[in-house]
Protein backbone atom coordinates (compact mmCIF):
# COMPACT_ATOMS: atom_id res chain seq x y z
CA UNK A 1 0.00 0.00 0.00
CA UNK A 2 1.35 3.95 -0.56
CA UNK A 3 2.63 5.19 2.39
CA UNK A 4 0.39 9.03 2.99
CA UNK A 5 2.67 11.07 4.68
CA UNK A 6 1.42 14.57 5.46
CA UNK A 7 3.86 16.91 7.14
CA UNK A 8 1.94 19.56 7.57
CA UNK A 9 -1.16 18.00 8.43
CA UNK A 10 -3.33 20.85 10.89
CA UNK A 11 -6.66 20.31 11.75
CA UNK A 12 -7.93 23.39 12.18
CA UNK A 13 -11.24 24.12 13.47
CA UNK A 14 -14.66 24.37 11.57
CA UNK A 15 -17.19 26.22 13.45
CA UNK A 16 -19.80 27.42 11.52
CA UNK A 17 -19.94 24.21 9.71
CA UNK A 18 -20.04 22.41 13.30
CA UNK A 19 -23.12 24.78 14.09
CA UNK A 20 -25.04 24.67 10.87
CA UNK A 21 -25.00 20.60 10.82
CA UNK A 22 -25.63 20.78 14.88
CA UNK A 23 -28.71 23.22 14.41
CA UNK A 24 -30.39 21.33 11.59
CA UNK A 25 -29.66 18.33 13.69
CA UNK A 26 -31.65 20.18 16.78
CA UNK A 27 -34.68 20.60 14.45
CA UNK A 28 -34.88 17.93 13.56
CA UNK A 29 -35.11 15.93 17.22
CA UNK A 30 -36.97 18.77 18.49
CA UNK A 31 -40.15 17.80 15.85
CA UNK A 32 -39.49 13.85 16.41
CA UNK A 33 -40.51 12.89 20.20
CA UNK A 34 -38.95 9.49 20.16
CA UNK A 35 -35.94 11.51 18.96
CA UNK A 36 -36.11 13.94 21.91
CA UNK A 37 -36.68 11.43 24.55
CA UNK A 38 -33.63 9.12 23.02
CA UNK A 39 -31.39 12.22 22.99
CA UNK A 40 -32.33 12.73 26.77
CA UNK A 41 -32.15 8.95 27.82
CA UNK A 42 -28.82 9.35 26.15
CA UNK A 43 -27.36 11.98 27.81
CA UNK A 44 -28.63 10.54 31.34
CA UNK A 45 -27.86 7.18 30.83
CA UNK A 46 -24.92 6.97 28.60
CA UNK A 47 -23.37 10.30 29.72
CA UNK A 48 -23.32 10.52 25.64
CA UNK A 49 -24.83 13.31 22.66
CA UNK A 50 -26.98 12.33 20.05
CA UNK A 51 -25.28 14.21 17.93
CA UNK A 52 -21.89 12.09 18.61
CA UNK A 53 -24.21 9.37 17.28
CA UNK A 54 -25.50 10.75 13.92
CA UNK A 55 -24.20 8.61 11.30
CA UNK A 56 -25.88 10.97 8.13
CA UNK A 57 -28.54 13.38 7.29
CA UNK A 58 -30.84 12.73 4.57
CA UNK A 59 -32.79 15.25 3.58
CA UNK A 60 -34.57 16.57 0.20
CA UNK A 61 -33.05 17.47 -2.78
CA UNK A 62 -34.80 20.65 -2.50
CA UNK A 63 -33.49 21.16 1.14
CA UNK A 64 -32.16 25.01 1.75
CA UNK A 65 -29.46 23.64 3.51
CA UNK A 66 -28.13 22.01 -0.10
CA UNK A 67 -27.59 25.66 -0.85
CA UNK A 68 -25.12 26.15 1.77
CA UNK A 69 -23.62 22.43 1.73
CA UNK A 70 -20.60 23.46 -0.60
CA UNK A 71 -19.45 26.90 0.95
CA UNK A 72 -19.79 25.00 4.29
CA UNK A 73 -16.93 23.03 2.92
CA UNK A 74 -18.36 19.70 1.81
CA UNK A 75 -17.28 17.34 -0.90
CA UNK A 76 -19.72 15.24 -3.10
CA UNK A 77 -18.15 12.59 -3.09
CA UNK A 78 -20.67 10.40 -4.95
CA UNK A 79 -23.85 10.49 -7.35
CA UNK A 80 -27.17 7.90 -6.46
CA UNK A 81 -29.69 7.57 -8.92
CA UNK A 82 -32.06 9.59 -6.45
CA UNK A 83 -29.76 12.33 -5.17
CA UNK A 84 -26.00 13.06 -3.59
CA UNK A 85 -23.71 12.04 -1.28
CA UNK A 86 -21.71 14.61 0.68
CA UNK A 87 -18.85 14.21 2.92
CA UNK A 88 -16.60 17.14 4.95
CA UNK A 89 -12.77 16.14 4.35
CA UNK A 90 -12.03 18.63 7.04
CA UNK A 91 -14.31 18.69 9.81
CA UNK A 92 -16.02 15.77 11.89
CA UNK A 93 -19.72 16.35 11.11
CA UNK A 94 -21.94 13.91 9.53
CA UNK A 95 -22.64 13.13 6.42
CA UNK A 96 -24.90 14.24 4.19
CA UNK A 97 -27.27 12.79 1.28
CA UNK A 98 -29.84 14.51 -0.33
CA UNK A 99 -32.26 12.36 -1.82
CA UNK A 100 -35.83 13.06 -4.32
CA UNK A 101 -38.03 12.64 -1.31
CA UNK A 102 -40.15 14.68 0.94
CA UNK A 103 -38.47 13.26 4.22
CA UNK A 104 -35.76 14.38 6.45
CA UNK A 105 -34.07 11.33 7.92
CA UNK A 106 -31.88 11.55 11.07
CA UNK A 107 -29.04 7.99 11.23
CA UNK A 108 -27.93 7.06 14.02
CA UNK A 109 -24.61 4.68 13.86
CA UNK A 110 -24.88 1.35 16.18
CA UNK A 111 -23.28 -1.58 16.57
CA UNK A 112 -26.57 -3.75 15.61
CA UNK A 113 -29.74 -2.58 14.02
CA UNK A 114 -31.23 -5.46 15.15
CA UNK A 115 -30.02 -5.14 19.02
CA UNK A 116 -31.67 -1.75 18.79
CA UNK A 117 -34.94 -2.64 17.33
CA UNK A 118 -35.07 -5.38 20.21
CA UNK A 119 -34.01 -2.91 23.22
CA UNK A 120 -36.57 -0.35 22.12
CA UNK A 121 -39.28 -2.75 21.10
CA UNK A 122 -39.95 -1.63 17.91
CA UNK A 123 -43.04 -3.47 15.90
CA UNK A 124 -43.31 -3.46 11.99
CA UNK A 125 -39.91 -2.49 10.93
CA UNK A 126 -38.26 -3.23 7.66
CA UNK A 127 -34.71 -4.20 8.24
CA UNK A 128 -32.77 -3.20 4.63
CA UNK A 129 -29.62 -5.14 4.57
CA UNK A 130 -29.86 -9.20 5.50
CA UNK A 131 -28.04 -11.24 8.02
CA UNK A 132 -23.86 -10.72 7.43
CA UNK A 133 -24.61 -7.48 4.96
CA UNK A 134 -21.97 -4.80 5.46
CA UNK A 135 -24.39 -2.43 5.53
CA UNK A 136 -28.08 -2.47 7.48
CA UNK A 137 -30.17 0.21 8.28
CA UNK A 138 -33.75 0.68 9.44
CA UNK A 139 -36.48 3.39 10.14
CA UNK A 140 -37.65 3.40 13.31
CA UNK A 141 -40.16 5.81 13.70
CA UNK A 142 -41.54 8.97 11.80
CA UNK A 143 -43.20 11.95 13.64
CA UNK A 144 -44.57 14.47 10.80
CA UNK A 145 -42.03 14.78 7.95
CA UNK A 146 -39.05 13.63 10.33
CA UNK A 147 -37.66 9.93 10.30
CA UNK A 148 -35.55 8.62 12.95
CA UNK A 149 -33.36 5.56 11.55
CA UNK A 150 -30.21 3.19 12.37
CA UNK A 151 -27.16 1.98 10.21
CA UNK A 152 -25.12 -0.84 11.11
CA UNK A 153 -21.77 -0.57 9.08
CA UNK A 154 -19.53 -3.53 8.83
CA UNK A 155 -16.11 -1.67 6.37
CA UNK A 156 -18.84 -0.08 4.20
CA UNK A 157 -18.59 3.57 4.38
CA UNK A 158 -21.25 3.88 1.33
CA UNK A 159 -25.09 3.57 1.04
CA UNK A 160 -25.08 0.56 -1.55
CA UNK A 161 -26.28 -2.96 0.27
CA UNK A 162 -25.25 -6.19 -1.14
CA UNK A 163 -26.95 -9.66 -1.05
CA UNK A 164 -24.91 -11.86 1.28
CA UNK A 165 -24.51 -15.80 1.22
CA UNK A 166 -24.58 -18.82 3.32
CA UNK A 167 -20.97 -18.83 2.72
CA UNK A 168 -20.09 -15.85 3.10
CA UNK A 169 -21.80 -15.79 6.30
CA UNK A 170 -20.00 -18.85 7.83
CA UNK A 171 -16.44 -17.10 6.66
CA UNK A 172 -17.31 -14.19 8.64
CA UNK A 173 -17.89 -16.47 11.89
CA UNK A 174 -15.28 -18.48 10.98
CA UNK A 175 -12.65 -15.36 10.60
CA UNK A 176 -14.48 -14.18 13.63
CA UNK A 177 -13.42 -17.64 15.88
CA UNK A 178 -10.20 -17.27 14.26
CA UNK A 179 -9.31 -13.77 15.07
CA UNK A 180 -10.67 -14.02 19.04
CA UNK A 181 -8.81 -17.45 19.66
CA UNK A 182 -5.17 -16.50 17.61
CA UNK A 183 -2.26 -16.71 19.70
CA UNK A 184 -1.23 -13.88 21.90
CA UNK A 185 1.54 -15.12 24.03
CA UNK A 186 5.11 -15.84 22.57
CA UNK A 187 8.54 -17.26 23.81
CA UNK A 188 11.95 -17.54 22.53
CA UNK A 189 14.00 -20.36 23.00
CA UNK A 190 15.78 -18.65 26.02
CA UNK A 191 12.18 -18.50 27.99
CA UNK A 192 11.46 -15.04 27.63
CA UNK A 193 8.51 -13.22 26.02
CA UNK A 194 9.27 -12.49 22.47
CA UNK A 195 6.68 -10.94 21.13
CA UNK A 196 7.78 -9.73 17.43
CA UNK A 197 7.09 -13.33 16.45
CA UNK A 198 3.89 -13.36 17.05
CA UNK A 199 3.57 -10.81 13.81
CA UNK A 200 4.03 -12.78 10.66
CA UNK A 201 1.14 -15.45 12.39
CA UNK A 202 -1.78 -12.67 12.68
CA UNK A 203 -0.65 -11.50 9.27
CA UNK A 204 -1.14 -14.75 8.13
CA UNK A 205 -4.48 -14.62 9.30
CA UNK A 206 -5.17 -11.46 7.97
CA UNK A 207 -4.12 -12.42 4.71
CA UNK A 208 -6.77 -15.55 4.86
CA UNK A 209 -9.86 -13.53 5.89
CA UNK A 210 -8.71 -10.86 3.18
CA UNK A 211 -8.94 -13.99 0.51
CA UNK A 212 -12.13 -14.47 1.79
CA UNK A 213 -14.03 -11.69 2.81
CA UNK A 214 -11.90 -8.21 1.58
CA UNK A 215 -9.98 -5.88 3.38
CA UNK A 216 -12.93 -3.63 4.61
CA UNK A 217 -14.88 -6.01 5.98
CA UNK A 218 -12.05 -7.63 8.00
CA UNK A 219 -10.75 -4.99 9.65
CA UNK A 220 -14.08 -4.28 10.81
CA UNK A 221 -13.94 -7.67 12.15
CA UNK A 222 -10.44 -7.38 13.44
CA UNK A 223 -11.32 -4.27 15.32
CA UNK A 224 -14.68 -6.02 16.73
CA UNK A 225 -12.55 -8.25 17.93
CA UNK A 226 -9.80 -6.18 19.55
CA UNK A 227 -12.84 -4.07 21.36
CA UNK A 228 -13.99 -7.51 22.91
CA UNK A 229 -10.54 -8.38 24.22
CA UNK A 230 -9.98 -4.88 25.35
CA UNK A 231 -13.36 -5.03 27.81
CA UNK A 232 -12.53 -8.27 29.11
CA UNK A 233 -9.37 -6.57 30.68
CA UNK A 234 -10.89 -3.33 31.50
CA UNK A 235 -13.48 -2.20 34.03
CA UNK A 236 -14.24 1.01 32.89
CA UNK A 237 -14.93 -0.46 29.38
CA UNK A 238 -17.64 -3.02 30.76
CA UNK A 239 -19.28 -0.13 32.86
CA UNK A 240 -19.92 1.70 29.94
CA UNK A 241 -20.32 -1.27 27.47
CA UNK A 242 -23.15 -2.10 29.31
CA UNK A 243 -24.44 1.44 29.92
CA UNK A 244 -24.19 2.14 26.25
CA UNK A 245 -26.41 -1.52 25.83
CA UNK A 246 -29.17 -0.82 27.75
CA UNK A 247 -30.08 1.70 24.95
CA UNK A 248 -29.30 -0.90 21.86
CA UNK A 249 -25.65 1.24 21.25
CA UNK A 250 -23.18 -0.54 21.48
CA UNK A 251 -19.91 1.11 20.83
CA UNK A 252 -20.86 3.35 17.61
CA UNK A 253 -19.34 6.35 19.46
CA UNK A 254 -15.77 5.58 19.42
CA UNK A 255 -13.55 8.14 18.17
CA UNK A 256 -10.01 6.09 17.75
CA UNK A 257 -8.15 3.04 19.41
CA UNK A 258 -5.24 3.21 21.00
CA UNK A 259 -1.72 0.98 20.69
CA UNK A 260 1.39 1.10 22.64
CA UNK A 261 4.07 -0.52 20.79
CA UNK A 262 7.98 -1.64 21.52
CA UNK A 263 10.52 -0.25 19.55
CA UNK A 264 11.28 -3.57 17.72
CA UNK A 265 7.77 -3.80 16.93
CA UNK A 266 6.60 -0.52 15.56
CA UNK A 267 7.30 -0.96 12.02
CA UNK A 268 5.71 -4.53 12.08
CA UNK A 269 2.80 -2.70 13.93
CA UNK A 270 2.38 -0.47 11.49
CA UNK A 271 2.39 -2.89 8.16
CA UNK A 272 -0.36 -4.90 10.22
CA UNK A 273 -2.72 -1.82 10.04
CA UNK A 274 -1.38 -1.16 6.52
CA UNK A 275 -2.74 -4.60 5.30
CA UNK A 276 -5.74 -3.74 7.16
CA UNK A 277 -6.27 -1.15 4.86
CA UNK A 278 -5.27 1.99 6.88
CA UNK A 279 -3.10 4.54 5.63
CA UNK A 280 -0.87 7.22 7.96
CA UNK A 281 -2.13 10.55 8.73
CA UNK A 282 -0.25 12.89 10.63
CA UNK A 283 2.64 12.29 12.94
CA UNK A 284 2.30 12.91 17.25
CA UNK A 285 4.39 14.11 19.47
CA UNK A 286 4.08 15.06 22.47
CA UNK A 287 7.63 17.09 23.09
CA UNK A 288 10.91 16.31 24.21
CA UNK A 289 10.08 15.98 27.99
CA UNK A 290 7.52 13.32 26.88
CA UNK A 291 9.87 11.32 25.34
CA UNK A 292 6.92 9.11 22.45
CA UNK A 293 5.89 9.99 19.73
CA UNK A 294 2.52 8.54 17.62
CA UNK A 295 1.43 7.75 14.20
CA UNK A 296 -1.81 8.42 13.39
CA UNK A 297 -3.57 6.16 10.96
CA UNK A 298 -7.15 5.92 9.46
CA UNK A 299 -8.99 3.53 7.59
CA UNK A 300 -11.80 5.47 6.10
CA UNK A 301 -13.94 3.25 4.71
CA UNK A 302 -14.58 1.00 8.01
CA UNK A 303 -14.22 4.06 9.94
CA UNK A 304 -11.81 3.46 12.20
CA UNK A 305 -8.63 5.41 13.48
CA UNK A 306 -5.56 4.53 15.67
CA UNK A 307 -3.09 6.20 17.90
CA UNK A 308 -0.08 3.93 17.28
CA UNK A 309 2.05 4.92 20.23
CA UNK A 310 6.36 4.44 21.17
CA UNK A 311 9.10 5.67 22.69
CA UNK A 312 10.96 8.56 20.41
CA UNK A 313 13.44 10.76 20.69
CA UNK A 314 12.89 14.51 18.81
CA UNK A 315 15.16 13.85 16.41
CA UNK A 316 13.42 10.72 15.05
CA UNK A 317 10.27 12.90 14.66
CA UNK A 318 11.34 14.35 11.08
CA UNK A 319 12.04 10.27 9.72
CA UNK A 320 9.58 8.23 8.74
CA UNK A 321 9.77 6.08 12.28
CA UNK A 322 6.45 4.41 11.33
CA UNK A 323 8.20 2.33 8.35
CA UNK A 324 11.72 2.41 8.30
CA UNK A 325 12.07 0.76 12.25
CA UNK A 326 13.52 1.65 14.75
CA UNK A 327 16.11 -0.03 17.46
CA UNK A 328 16.22 -1.04 20.64
CA UNK A 329 17.60 1.60 23.68
CA UNK A 330 18.79 0.69 27.07
CA UNK A 331 16.59 2.80 28.49
CA UNK A 332 12.71 2.49 28.52
CA UNK A 333 10.47 5.44 28.59
CA UNK A 334 6.21 5.08 29.50
CA UNK A 335 5.06 3.49 26.78
CA UNK A 336 7.88 1.15 26.32
CA UNK A 337 8.61 0.20 29.70
CA UNK A 338 4.29 -0.44 29.62
CA UNK A 339 4.67 -2.79 26.40
CA UNK A 340 7.69 -4.96 28.55
CA UNK A 341 5.37 -4.96 31.60
CA UNK A 342 2.29 -6.19 29.90
CA UNK A 343 3.29 -7.00 26.24
CA UNK A 344 2.44 -5.22 23.49
CA UNK A 345 -0.71 -4.05 22.93
CA UNK A 346 -1.52 -5.81 19.50
CA UNK A 347 -0.88 -9.29 21.37
CA UNK A 348 -0.93 -10.29 24.67
CA UNK A 349 -2.01 -6.38 26.45
CA UNK A 350 -4.69 -5.21 24.32
CA UNK A 351 -5.43 -1.51 23.52
CA UNK A 352 -3.66 0.60 25.74
CA UNK A 353 -7.08 2.59 25.65
CA UNK A 354 -10.69 3.22 23.55
CA UNK A 355 -11.34 6.67 23.32
CA UNK A 356 -15.55 7.47 22.71
CA UNK A 357 -17.12 10.71 22.37
CA UNK A 358 -19.41 11.89 25.37
CA UNK A 359 -20.70 14.49 27.20
CA UNK A 360 -17.59 15.40 28.84
CA UNK A 361 -18.95 16.39 32.28
CA UNK A 362 -21.69 14.20 32.05
CA UNK A 363 -19.79 11.16 31.63
CA UNK A 364 -17.52 11.68 33.86
CA UNK A 365 -19.58 12.55 36.66
CA UNK A 366 -22.03 9.45 36.10
CA UNK A 367 -18.97 6.96 35.48
CA UNK A 368 -17.73 8.44 39.24
CA UNK A 369 -20.89 7.57 40.46
CA UNK A 370 -20.63 4.23 39.02
CA UNK A 371 -17.05 4.04 40.87
CA UNK A 372 -14.79 4.68 37.33
CA UNK A 373 -13.43 7.85 38.26
CA UNK A 374 -11.93 10.03 36.11
CA UNK A 375 -7.56 11.22 35.86
CA UNK A 376 -7.62 15.24 35.83
CA UNK A 377 -8.15 16.16 32.41
CA UNK A 378 -5.54 16.76 29.96
CA UNK A 379 -6.72 18.66 27.56
CA UNK A 380 -9.71 21.35 28.11
CA UNK A 381 -10.03 23.59 25.50
CA UNK A 382 -13.26 24.87 24.31
CA UNK A 383 -13.55 22.31 20.98
CA UNK A 384 -11.82 19.32 22.95
CA UNK A 385 -11.86 18.12 26.24
CA UNK A 386 -9.62 14.61 27.09
CA UNK A 387 -9.86 12.38 30.40
CA UNK A 388 -8.79 9.10 31.26
CA UNK A 389 -10.68 6.85 33.67
CA UNK A 390 -8.62 5.92 36.95
CA UNK A 391 -5.84 3.19 35.35
CA UNK A 392 -6.89 -0.59 35.40
CA UNK A 393 -3.77 -2.17 37.72
CA UNK A 394 -2.52 -5.47 36.11
CA UNK A 395 -0.53 -8.25 37.71
CA UNK A 396 2.89 -8.44 36.18
CA UNK A 397 4.28 -11.90 34.99
CA UNK A 398 7.50 -12.37 37.03
CA UNK A 399 9.56 -13.63 33.85
CA UNK A 400 9.24 -10.22 32.34
CA UNK A 401 10.45 -9.18 35.65
CA UNK A 402 13.05 -10.93 35.83
CA UNK A 403 14.01 -9.69 32.56
CA UNK A 404 13.77 -5.96 33.03
CA UNK A 405 16.42 -6.63 36.10
CA UNK A 406 18.72 -8.70 34.19
CA UNK A 407 18.59 -5.91 31.12
CA UNK A 408 19.43 -3.17 34.01
CA UNK A 409 16.41 -1.70 32.73
CA UNK A 410 14.24 -1.36 36.79
CA UNK A 411 15.62 -1.29 39.52
CA UNK A 412 14.76 -4.28 42.46
CA UNK A 413 13.23 -2.25 44.24
CA UNK A 414 10.52 -1.43 41.41
CA UNK A 415 10.54 -5.38 40.47
CA UNK A 416 9.47 -5.77 44.05
CA UNK A 417 6.57 -3.35 43.54
CA UNK A 418 5.58 -4.19 40.38
CA UNK A 419 5.31 -8.01 41.42
CA UNK A 420 3.43 -7.18 44.62
CA UNK A 421 1.14 -4.44 43.43
CA UNK A 422 1.17 -4.82 39.86
CA UNK A 423 1.38 -2.03 37.45
CA UNK A 424 -1.29 0.41 35.83
CA UNK A 425 -2.33 -1.32 32.41
CA UNK A 426 -5.60 0.50 30.07
CA UNK A 427 -8.38 3.01 30.32
CA UNK A 428 -10.99 4.38 29.15
CA UNK A 429 -10.74 7.40 27.58
CA UNK A 430 -13.54 10.53 27.49
CA UNK A 431 -14.03 12.97 24.62
CA UNK A 432 -15.49 15.36 23.69
CA UNK A 433 -15.10 17.57 20.78
CA UNK A 434 -16.70 20.55 19.07
CA UNK A 435 -16.40 22.76 16.27
CA UNK A 436 -16.02 19.71 13.95
CA UNK A 437 -12.60 19.53 15.62
CA UNK A 438 -10.84 16.34 14.13
CA UNK A 439 -7.57 16.47 15.23
CA UNK A 440 -5.35 16.04 19.04
CA UNK A 441 -3.89 17.87 21.59
CA UNK A 442 -0.08 18.24 21.19
CA UNK A 443 0.80 20.52 23.70
CA UNK A 444 0.75 19.86 27.46
CA UNK A 445 0.12 16.02 27.46
CA UNK A 446 3.66 14.98 28.92
CA UNK A 447 1.69 15.10 32.17
CA UNK A 448 -0.88 12.67 31.36
CA UNK A 449 1.97 10.50 29.86
CA UNK A 450 3.94 10.71 33.18
CA UNK A 451 0.64 9.92 35.33
CA UNK A 452 0.84 6.80 32.97
CA UNK A 453 3.75 5.82 33.43
CA UNK A 454 3.97 2.43 35.94
CA UNK A 455 7.06 3.90 37.73
CA UNK A 456 5.14 7.03 39.03
CA UNK A 457 1.94 5.54 39.08
CA UNK A 458 0.60 3.84 42.93
CA UNK A 459 -1.29 0.67 41.88
CA UNK A 460 -4.06 -0.15 43.87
Amino acid sequence: MKHVLNENFDWQRCPEVGRQVATRVDRIVAAHSDASRLRQRMLDETGTRLIDWVDHLSLPLDDPFAQNVEKLGYVQSSSELDGQVWRHPQAMVPTIRFQDRNSQDLFLRVDSVKDFIKTHNVANVDVTGGAYASLRSAIISQVGDCRLGVVERHGNGGFETEMVSREFGHAIEKHHAAFSGRERVFMNANGWHDELVGFPLALALIDEAIDELGVNRTCDLFFQVERSYWEQRNHAARVQKQRQDRLGLGWGNHDHHTYRSSRECFASLIGLLERLGFACRERFYGGAEAGWGAQVLEQSDAGIIVFADVDLSPDEVAEDFAHQGLTCRDELGTVGLWCKLHGEAIMLAGMHHLECQFDFEAACSQLTAAGVPAMKPFTDFVYLKQAFTTGEVWDVDPVRLEYLLQQGQISSQQAEQFLKSGAVGSHLEILQRDEGYKGFNQTGISEIIRATDPRHHRGS
